[in-house]
């Protein structure tokens, strides 16, 4: 993979920090990085997480949160931005609110719900916020099986359910959706790329590991990237796609629970 020809590509990640170190805001900026961007952050939570789980959670002010956004895009500015965990209504409200004031700039929406250990990282009552405020403001959002069947309340269990899901969050606003289908079962994992002009499929066996802590942010954070250097939709999901399944197939082994991937492969060959 080369990015070296390619404009840098400016990614704001609005999202929680990782202690550990594999996924929200550290997965997020070591992704940007090796895919030639640049990542700035407005951290919206500290977490205490290992690869065991998540034993706690500070929610950042929101003011605190806001600023962060404002004071890099008046000076270093962005050509996507990245969301992740909100945690609650005020910050999908002030998320929402600050995505206004950087339009025209695209968002890539991951609509974080739970950790890869069962942790809640989304109030329950702040779904239909989610719903309602950030989904029709994504350019690209990215969910998987049981947050895409929480935002519609469609059971989302095979790859035709997938398809119905997302095509339910293109009504509800989002511009494009990439359904995510690790969570359904079956030896192939699929993921759907839908827009209203048709849709892509992403097929690959599946692997069977322990090392998929931060997969979605991950993903979501490579998706902006590429739309960050200009990349056309399906080419940037592409690309994030296939950085994905190598950052899985190498990842380091670290940890004793939902190890990290290896968000750096391409710097190193």
């Amino acid at each position: 993979m080369t990015t070296s020809a390619r404009p840098l590509g400016r990614v704001l990640i609005i999202a929680g920090s990782d202690s550990g170190g594999g996924a929200g805001i550290q997965a997020d900026l070591k992704t940007v990085m090796a895919l030639g961007g640049y990542g700035t952050t407005a951290i919206t939570a500290v977490t205490v997480q290992n690869t065991l789980g998540v034993t706690g959670v500070h929610p950042i002010p929101l003011h605190i949160v806001q600023a962060q956004a404002r004071a890099v895009l008046g000076d270093i500015g962005a050509d996507a931005i990245k969301t992740g965990m909100l945690g609650d209504v005020a910050m999908v409200e002030a998320v929402a609110a600050l995505l206004d004031e950087a339009t025209p700039i695209p968002a890539v929406i991951d609509p974080v719900m739970v950790a890869k250990g069962g942790a809640p990282l989304l109030a329950d009552v702040a779904i239909s916020a989610v719903c309602s405020l950030m989904v029709p403001r994504a350019a690209l959002l990215t969910p998987n099986a049981p947050e895409a069947a929480a935002l519609t309340g469609l059971t989302v269990e095979t790859l035709d359910d997938q398809r119905r899901a997302g095509e339910a969050l293109l009504r509800l606003g989002a511009r494009a959706v990439l359904m995510k289908g690790g969570h359904v079962s079956g030896e192939r994992v699929v993921d759907l790329l839908l827009t209203p002009t048709g849709d892509t499929v992403f097929e690959t066996d599946r692997l069977e590991t322990r090392h998929t802590h931060g997969t979605g942010c991950t993903l979501a954070s490579a998706c902006a990237t590429g739309l960050a250097q200009g990349l056309d939709l399906s080419t940037a999901v592409a690309q994030a796609w296939a950085y994905v399944q190598e950052a899985l197939a190498s990842a380091p082994g670290l940890g004793q629970g939902h190890g990290p991937l290896d968000h750096g492969w391409p710097l190193s060959r």
